[in-house]
């Protein structure tokens, strides 16, 4: 008896369906078999599926049973695909009666004693239910949650092989999984730290309330115990809550990769990615011979921070180049092609030598300092730099700074500034947008960022005497529309393109 299934594959982050055929054949004996380009994973499922089904008290086919994952170009992967192949058995062995099935998409990994396991990318399966149109889906109990949060279908958590069959037969109640409401999943994040904690660097906490408020990528240099971990631990606390939308797309990530928090829905605050400078391209960018979302797909709508950042290999850094500019990762393989979300803030620290060392006004540093500094500068190349909107250097802190009694600016005042800069941003671009001011194409520019003449001409002498590139012009643009929100200003004065012209220290010529 032939019996069909429907469930699904992950390629990338997204979830393809996969149609799940069994056969149980009337006359031939022989060994159990899975056909259409199953990985070792899959194949060896069908002896963890036999102990789940025999130890659960049904009966395993005497048969022989062929296995088909339907479409038969594309891999299957993981363990997701246990459940709905023995619900395909116990269909065609005539234990479930009926078509229910027929309603849901079906996944899940199965123990030994029948109980179900978890299965990574329950929040795709469930946004491929609801664009399938089908009734809902069938899932682990421990995935129940985030499958939820999509509207318009049914999320059954099932626990055991045996809940299952009880379900489909109509002799077990299921109560769908109720979906958690818009006010917790938006509530603010309480983080124990503050930009209160950094002792001076008045000037460098201004730079980071301008990087939060346009999402702009930011570059801090200066010497060992100034400050600058410490600065970037602390942005994500300036930063606006995730959107729904936002969320969504993250939360989609994570659940791909099987990193969504235990019990968690959605992802409730920006990600912030901290790699390790020994990290390879594949490990930053994402690779394998089944592509998997890399350290910049995780940071979507969130942080990557790069601490020390010549200390990376060079042709890694340059792998970041593509997605600082579109957005995107593309992972090439030879048998497919897979895209990944990659939309975050580049926040990296560095020191000015290898050292630790160095006088960044290269008019007053010494030779030996200059040498030290181009070498080490080197490692960086000028396409990357240029791609980083706000360069900042920050001082050693005085003795003055660290024995003051006064906090200076907190987190609190620089994200309530963010968030009216934020607001202006909403407008002007649309209500729902996730675009910034950072993300603005060439046309946007053209219409929120004129210049007035007196701008031009001091964009034409910023351009001569620093060498900046025409992508640095328009950096400096969206920068200056930045500073103009946070000053509540409607267009770009002179003032606010002079501060963003300053951030450009790597463009000097001295």
């Amino acid at each position: 008896m032939l019996a069909k299934v429907r469930s699904f594959v992950l390629q990338g982050i997204e979830a393809i369906d996969c149609e799940v055929e069994v056969d149980i054949a009337q006359r031939d004996y022989g060994d159990p078999l899975i056909v259409g380009l199953a990985n070792a994973a899959v194949r060896e499922a069908l002896d963890r599926i036999q102990t789940a089904m025999i130890n659960s008290g049904y009966v395993w086919p005497e048969k022989k049973l062929l296995v088909n994952l339907a479409p038969a170009d594309i891999k299957k992967d993981g363990s997701s695909l246990e459940l709905p192949i023995a619900l395909g058995i116990l269909h065609a062995n005539k234990v479930i009666m009926g078509d229910r099935h027929r309603k849901y998409l079906v996944a899940g990994e199965l123990a030994l004693d029948g109980s179900v396991r978890p299965i990574k990318g329950a929040l795709s399966l469930a946004m491929l239910a609801a664009e399938s149109r089908m009734t809902g889906v069938l899932l682990p109990t421990a995935n129940a949650r985030e499958a939820a949060v999509v509207p318009d279908i049914e999320v059954y958590g099932i626990d055991s092989l045996a809940a299952m069959v009880g379900f489909l037969n109509g002799q077990l109640e299921l109560t769908p999984e109720t979906p958690e409401s818009l006010d917790e999943i938006d509530a603010a994040t309480i983080y124990d730290v503050d930009f209160a904690d950094v002792r001076g660097q008045e000037v460098a906490k201004r730079a980071m309330t301008i990087a939060a408020a346009g999402y702009h990528n930011v570059l801090l240099l200066g010497p060992p115990g100034a400050g600058k971990t410490m600065l970037c631990q602390r942005l994500p606390t300036i930063m606006p809550p995730l959107s729904r939308r936002e969320a969504l797309e993250t939360s989609q990530i994570y659940s791909a990769c099987g990193l969504l928090p235990k019990g968690a829905s959605l992802m409730r605050q920006r990600p912030v990615r901290m790699p390790h400078h020994s990290a390879s391209a594949p490990a930053l960018i994402g690779g394998g011979s089944i592509p998997r979302p890399g350290e910049v797909s995780l940071a979507h709508h969130g942080i990557l921070f790069l601490d020390e950042l010549p200390e990376f290999q060079r042709h890694v850094l340059e792998t970041l180049r593509q997605p600082l500019e579109s957005g995107m990762v593309t992972v090439a393989r030879s048998h497919s092609s897979v895209s990944f979300p990659a939309r975050f803030m580049l926040v990296a620290a560095m020191n000015p030598t290898a050292a630790g060392k160095g006088n960044l006004d290269r008019r007053k540093a010494k030779s030996t300092e200059l040498q030290a500094m181009d070498k080490y500068m080197g490692k960086l190349s000028g396409p990357l730099l240029d791609r980083i909107d706000i360069h900042l250097e920050v001082p050693a802190v005085t003795y003055r700074d660290l024995t003051s009694k006064t906090t200076g600016t907190t987190s609190t005042q620089m994200r309530d500034e963010v968030g009216k800069a934020r607001k202006i941003q909403a407008r002007r671009f649309g209500d729902g947008s996730t675009m910034t001011n950072a993300s603005m194409k060439t046309r946007d520019l053209e219409k929120f960022c004129p210049l007035d003449e007196v701008c031009m001409r001091l964009m034409k002498q910023a351009m001569e005497e620093l060498g900046l590139s025409a992508r640095a012009f328009d950096k400096v643009r969206r920068l200056s529309r930045t500073i103009a929100d946070l000053a509540g200003a409607e267009n770009i004065s002179a003032v606010h393109l002079t501060e963003a012209i300053g951030y450009r220290l790597l463009d000097r010529k001295y």
